[in-house]
């Protein structure tokens, strides 16, 4: 068998490159109802990714547990999969005022990558190996490979390279039964079935990916407790939107006057979390800095030790 037969028996084989006669002729229909067929289809991902939910609980829990110890979380994936992985990970400093070298998204061909195609650069595993080396991945650290196909050497590469070095290790995947999963300590393979184009995995299985990494991204954050409730009082205030917003949030949190939220900003330096504990704990700003230090960030433990 040629190579290019044998890539072609292997793509035949994936759910996610399966084509649909029953679509054959969908370029025929009314606007409407291509958009009413794609709507559908799109309809269908969270009972995927709601089947998954115990094995991506489990992956939660270990990630956190390594993050809590210093570590970092970082996902390593190709083309689509790789740029969703970066959209979550630069996502994390403004929503948890997470350090960037916190999360971390590496896309195969590096940052060029995300508007361009690198020829060659999701077949290389080794790619993959000197991305991580770079990073200076340790056993503290995470690392989710993410490829829709769970056959993208980049991904296992990753993956395997990470394993080796003692890290803990996911693989997100949109097939089942995939060597990404089978490589990762913690597999997660989302079936979406077939795509409305053949093998567009930008689409349902793109949807999949992106409901999984908000999960585990933020899931992981509330663990670690980056939140009070469901307030994110660790949000960073760079704008004048997100200082309107860190405003709002001491408000819900507290049901203070604004004069007396504004004197804990500033006393606190903008600090959402600090603040809340000032008015709740009734202490003043460097006394609910050392309280959230000593209880590790998390806000509701901080104020236990005010009562």
């Amino acid at each position: 068998m040629t190579a290019y037969a044998d890539l072609r028996a292997q793509l035949d084989a994936l759910t996610t490159e399966a084509f649909r006669p029953e679509l054959a002729e969908i370029d025929r229909l009314p606007t409407l109802d291509i958009a009413r067929t794609m709507n559908a289809e799109d309809a269908a991902v969270p009972a995927a990714v709601a089947a998954q939910l115990p094995q991506i609980a489990a992956a939660i829990d270990a990630i956190a547990a390594r993050m809590a110890r210093g570590g970092r979380l970082v996902y390593a994936g190709a083309g689509t999969a790789g740029r969703l992985g970066v959209l979550d990970a630069s996502e994390c400093p403004p929503t948890f005022n997470t350090d960037p070298a916190e999360v971390v998204g590496l896309i195969a061909g590096g940052p060029s990558a995300m508007v361009t195609a690198v020829e060659g650069a999701e077949d290389s595993k080794e790619l993959a190996e000197a991305d991580l080396a770079a990073l200076g991945i340790t056993e503290l650290d995470t690392v989710v490979g993410v490829s829709a196909s769970g056959r993208t050497p980049y991904a296992i590469g990753a993956v395997e390279s990470a394993r080796a070095r003692g890290a803990l290790t996911v693989g997100l995947s949109c097939n089942a039964g995939s060597a990404l999963a089978a490589a990762a300590e913690h597999g997660i393979e989302v079936v979406v079935g077939p795509e409305l184009l053949t093998g567009s995995t930008r689409l349902k299985a793109g949807t999949a990916q992106k409901l999984v990494l908000n999960m585990l991204s933020t899931i992981t954050m509330i663990r670690l407790g980056k939140t009070y409730g469901n307030l994110m009082v660790d949000v960073r205030a760079s704008n004048e939107k997100l200082r309107a917003r860190s405003r709002r949030i001491v408000a819900l949190a507290t049901g203070a006057p604004d004069e007396e939220i504004e004197a804990a900003l500033t006393a606190t330096g903008g600090e959402v979390k600090d603040a809340i504990l000032v008015i709740l704990g009734e202490v003043d700003a460097p006394t609910a800095a050392g309280l959230l230090s000593s209880s590790q960030g998390h806000l509701r433990a901080a104020l236990a030790r005010t009562r």
